[in-house]
């Protein structure tokens, strides 16, 4: 699907030479007179990017950009400012509003493209982060809102000019963003090895390191790859910046520095990266909601068992052993009936704590159901299961639940049932980590139906074995 470009312009020549060289680029274009039709627009038919004049009639761009910018169904999508006006007070007049660039008619074509394709670049990567915040935000996660403050966010500068280093860090220190530097890029990178950043300066200024390396490298690293990357520049720079663009640079400022400018663009680009941290932050959490059972803090039976499928592939490919300990809280329907559901889950939580307390760090503890929890051990012989297990049996028994203030001690016991996986034979069919489950659950039956407070091992197909 073709990138859809909003063209606002009160001029009709203008108008036409902007669809012109955005249609031959296969853009879909959609063109407006004035202010009030691109509100109108930018809410009907969801630009990637707007190309928005300045000098209107009625509503002018800045005040076009404030409203894009409050509204919360548009003010992800990217505005260029495309204008006569060439006043740097104007610029940050236009980046103040909300604008992520501010060309200067005429505009150079390649200057256009490049940012323009880098701006629709970004506008899907944050419709994609967009979409998953409206589901965790369904989950009661996340607020979904760009910060309103960069204050105690951290740059690092790279140049070999240090009155252009300390003039960067002034610029900066006025939004509370604490810089460091280096000289080279290869001296950055090792910065941000060591350090978190939320923005990276880089001056095309002067000699040194190749900066469109640093750039790729930059965004293919898992580690920095988010990181915003602001250059700056000279007129001259024309054709490295729109090489830079295509290999993921986010801004760049034309020396010599004006610091509200700079200001100003540090400010957008780091609000926008927190926002996309925060938001990757929502999503982890909500699938840890998802996968977490609320209850006792455990995994739940989805993780289990997609956990299980994966270390049963790798140790029938690797070779080795895998063992499965299903326990049962004993009589745990009395509890329930007895002294109500808050004590039952009380238990519960006493019981997942003894277990997890009680098994290797490595070892992966989950909630199966009801009272039944299931600890998935990897590289464990039937002989290591069984000692495990009956250790886990006596430490529940050693337990004291008490299920009110006013109420006595309750004893509290567990039925344990161990399966192993062991041998090619063992791992055979299709889904050996549903048989290991199955076999788990079966040597649980015996151990209950055997009186409760039992460990039992289904070897294989073999008959049951009691620890």
């Amino acid at each position: 699907m073709s990138a859809r470009i909003l063209v606002v312009d009160d001029v009709a020549a203008n108008l036409l030479l902007l669809e012109a060289k955005l249609t031959a680029e296969y853009y879909e274009v959609l063109a407006v007179q004035d202010g009030q039709r691109a509100l109108e627009a930018a809410r009907a038919w969801g630009p990637d990017v707007i190309l928005l004049d300045v000098m209107m009639p009625g509503i002018d761009g800045y005040e076009v950009c404030r409203r894009l910018k409050a509204e919360r169904e548009t003010e992800h999508i990217p505005v260029v400012m495309v204008t006569a006006l060439s006043e740097i007070a104007e610029r940050v007049r236009g980046l103040e509003a909300g604008a992520d660039d501010f060309l200067t008619k005429p505009v150079d074509d390649e200057t256009l493209i490049a940012r323009v394709r880098s701006l629709v670049r970004l506008k899907r990567l944050l419709d994609e982060w967009r979409l998953r915040a409206e589901t965790t935000h369904q989950l009661g996660v996340g607020s979904g809102a760009l910060p309103p403050s960069v204050r105690g966010a951290r740059g690092l500068v790279i140049a070999d000019d240090d009155d252009l280093v300390a003039r960067i860090a002034e610029a900066l220190a006025a939004e509370g963003i604490e810089t460091s530097a280096a000289r080279e890029v290869s001296g950055g990178w090792d910065w941000l090895v060591r350090s978190p950043a939320d923005l990276v300066i880089v001056s095309l200024l002067g000699g040194g390191d190749d900066p469109l390396r640093f750039a790729s490298r930059l965004r293919a690293d898992t580690a920095t790859r988010e990181v915003p990357l602001l250059l700056v520049a000279e007129e001259q720079h024309r054709t490295l910046l729109h090489r830079a663009f295509e290999l993921g640079a986010n801004d760049y400022i034309l020396a010599p520095i004006d610091p509200n400018e700079l200001r100003v663009r540090a400010r957008n680009q780091i609000r926008r990266k927190l926002y996309q941290d925060r938001l990757r932050a929502d999503l982890a959490y909500s699938i840890s909601l998802a996968l977490t059972d609320p209850l006792t803090g455990l995994h739940n039976q989805r993780y289990l068992r997609g956990h299980l499928r994966s270390l049963v592939a790798s140790v029938r490919s690797a070779g080795g052993a895998v063992s499965v300990l299903m326990i049962d809280l004993d009589h745990f329907k009395r509890i329930n009936d007895q002294f109500g559901h808050p004590a039952g889950d009380a238990a519960l939580r006493l019981v997942a704590g003894c277990i997890r307390s009680n098994v290797r760090l490595f070892d992966t503890v989950a909630r199966y159901g009801g009272e039944e929890f299931v600890v998935i051990m990897p590289g464990a012989s039937q002989a290591d299961a069984l000692v495990a297990a009956e250790r886990l049996r006596r430490a529940i028994a050693s337990v004291s639940f008490r299920p009110g203030a006013d109420q006595a001690l309750l004893p509290l016991t567990a039925s344990i049932g161990v399966a192993t996986l062991a041998t090619p034979t063992d791992f055979a069919g299709d889904a050996p980590d549903e048989h290991l489950l199955q076999l788990a659950d079966a040597a649980l039956y015996e151990a209950k139906r055997g009186g409760r407070n039992r460990v039992v091992a289904l070897p294989g197909e073999g008959e049951a074995a009691e620890a």
